[in-house]
């Protein structure tokens, strides 16, 4: 038997175990020296990763299950990924890679789902509901694989209306276009505290592992709380948040520094201290917030911008987008970006801005399973999508995505970036402060509804103020909450109010350019293509949608021209308007006449046309966001 006893070890006064004639001491000392050497070997690893090879994630790599490119979706409409890939130029379609994004995706599956009470709402339409099958040609829902197209399983029919969202006849022939239903609460909301409106960041942003210690006290949205839905931001409060996010606001702290950075900063200083304007040929001073800021921001970005475009992915979802209907804005971004040569350039090392090319419309027609109520694939999809890009190149982990930016007017896109793309600067049709929408970061994007892909400015104008008869008009598809109240209490109640529902395209055209006020009302969501319709027709647009911010705003002095009323006043919306008087309205409708060139699409884009005010936007909140290292 070994006997065993406790006794000091001599010379370093450590307890030692004696067994017999050996003695084994171990030694703190000994062990404090390996474990020191353990723990810089590490820290030099992360230190060399850091700033000698930015874009080699070494740490990461000991745990990952992936090697070489990223994989996308192989199967869109199972609803599951399947093990089968296959290669469409630089991207793999394929499944069961553990990537970062990927995971996001899986822990944000229960916020994916949607109510299949309102899914109902959206995919059974009646039999008035027709198709809208001059997108569906142009733009065939086909998945790429390689150098040919692949048809999806399941195949779109007029018996499953999953993709395409169905109008009324009449709501095709005179425009009033129907949003797709994600979450349609009947809530008619109340004012609320500034303090309520002005809440913290939401928990995707608070709780991301990266520096974002400068958001913390930025009033950027409302709560996603019970409570929080019914509080409502008044314009005023609006332009507040506005004014206090472009003071304090800053997107990622870059990893390591950058010639563009310091172009960016030198720009911000420059429209910071931009000589004074009190007019301008082909600019009205009373439309803007700050003419002299806005002369001098647009002629910076002719000047200095420079965007690269990704050109990983295939069409449809990539690289196009529709040119007609509601989502137009999107394919007419993507095509005139693309033609450009003077803001586009071929090395991301010069580009101040990276533009992800997708079509959020087609990437739904594409991906969304039938009957599913959820959107786990078209997220999977683009946090591979965003993988892909960040392991392919250095210039997204540079600033974790804060220099890159989406265009999208689907109604789905704030739910399906929120997590993925979160750090992006997103132009967003469905610019909901309770959606996420973040003041001094994202854009809200404008949505027209074009009828003739190669006429965009068709039908414009209507009659001069003092021919313009009737007090307020409305028609539209009875979808969402708010409308129906709309119609309970003016519809063929009041000969000044013409309040209806569906109509045929040539009285929806004869009334808008012949009233007075247009109400741009909401559907399913806060977003609807009445705002820049009225625009059009000469119609001062009336608001009437709690929350959504209005578009190109950081710009705009949207009510030097628009009048908005919180949709609790529904039932004094006549007196509302009466109580505005003549030469004031004289005076908004010229103004709208003027801010018409701001919306317009040009099949080659014109100086301040809506292209160019997008870009702008983009630009604008990218240099007064830009954090120096």
């Amino acid at each position: 038997m070994l006997n065993l006893e406790l006794q000091n070890c001599p010379g370093n006064g450590v307890i030692c175990l004696n067994m017999g004639t050996e003695v084994r001491c171990a030694s703190f000392l000994g062990t404090k020296r390996l474990l020191w050497l353990v723990a810089s070997v590490f820290v030099m690893v992360l230190i060399i990763q850091y700033f000698g090879f930015p874009n080699i994630y070494v740490v990461p790599s000991l745990f990952s299950s992936s090697k070489g490119q990223v994989a996308f979706l192989g199967s869109f409409q199972s609803g599951e990924l399947s093990g089968n890939s296959n290669i469409s130029g630089n991207l793999t379609f394929a499944s069961g890679l553990n990537t970062t994004a990927s995971n996001v995706v899986h822990e944000g599956t229960a916020k994916t789902e949607l109510s299949k009470t309102n899914d109902a709402t959206v995919e059974n339409s009646n039999a008035t509901m027709i198709e809208d099958t001059e997108i569906e040609d142009k733009f065939p829902l086909q998945v790429a694989y390689g150098s040919e197209f692949v048809m999806p399983t399941s195949k779109v029919t007029s018996k499953n209306n999953f993709a395409l969202d169905k109008p009324d006849k009449d709501d095709i022939a005179h425009g009033v276009a129907r949003n797709e239903t994600i979450d349609d609460n009947p809530i008619i909301t109340t004012a609320a505290p500034l303090a309520m409106v002005l809440s913290p960041l939401t928990s995707s942003i608070q709780n991301q592992s990266t520096d974002h210690s400068c958001l913390r006290n930025i009033p950027a949205v409302i709560e996603r709380s019970d409570r929080a839905r019914k509080s409502v931001a008044s314009i005023s409060q609006m332009n507040y948040m506005l004014q206090e996010s472009q003071t304090s606001f800053c997107s990622m702290k870059p990893r390591w520094s950058s010639v563009v950075d310091q172009e960016l900063l030198r720009a911000k200083y420059l429209i910071k201290n931009a000589p004074l304007l009190k007019s301008e040929p082909g600019l009205y001073a009373p439309l803007f917030r700050n003419l002299s800021m806005f002369k001098r921001s647009y002629e910076l970005m002719e000047k200095t911008l420079k965007v690269y475009i990704y050109a990983e992915g295939e069409r449809p979802i990539f690289h196009s987008g529709p040119l007609d209907g509601i989502y137009a804005s999107e394919g007419w971004f993507i095509k005139l970006l693309q033609e450009n040569k003077g803001f586009v350039t071929k090395n991301p090392k010069k580009a101040h801005l990276f533009y992800l090319p997708i079509s959020f419309r087609l990437l739904k027609l594409t991906l969304y399973v039938p009957d599913s109520h959820n959107r786990t694939n078209i997220m999977h999809f683009l946090g591979n999508y965003v993988d892909m890009i960040a392991q392919k190149y250095r210039f997204w982990n540079r600033t974790y995505g804060a220099d890159h930016f989406i265009v999208a007017c689907h109604d789905w896109a704030p739910a399906v970036t929120d997590e993925i793309m979160s750090n992006c600067i997103r132009s967003l049709c469905n610019a909901d402060l309770r959606g996420g929408f973040q003041f001094g970061k994202d854009v809200s994007l404008p949505q027209p509804n074009i009828r003739l892909s190669t006429n965009p400015l068709a039908d414009l104008g209507g009659k001069p103020a003092s021919k313009r008869r009737t007090l307020a008009f409305f028609a539209g598809h009875m979808h969402g909450y708010l409308r129906p109240i709309l119609l309970k209490h003016w519809e063929n109640r009041d000969p000044d109010m013409r309040i209806y529902g569906g109509i045929t395209k040539a009285s929806y055209l004869r009334n808008m350019k012949s009233s007075k006020y247009c109400i741009c009302a909401r559907g399913s969501q806060v977003n609807s293509p009445r705002v820049v319709e009225a625009i059009y027709y000469g119609c001062v647009p009336v608001i009437l949608s709690d929350n959504y911010v209005p578009p190109l705003f950081e710009t705009l002095n949207w009510e030097s021209f628009a009048v908005f009323v919180q949709e609790k006043d529904i039932p004094n919306l006549k007196n509302i308007l009466l109580s505005i008087p003549n030469n004031k309205y004289k005076q908004m409708h010229g103004r709208v006449k003027q801010v018409q060139q701001h919306f317009l699409w040009h099949i080659k884009p014109s100086k301040y046309d809506m292209f160019h005010m997008i870009l702008h936007s983009v630009w604008h909140n990218r240099v007064f966001g830009i954090r120096p290292r």
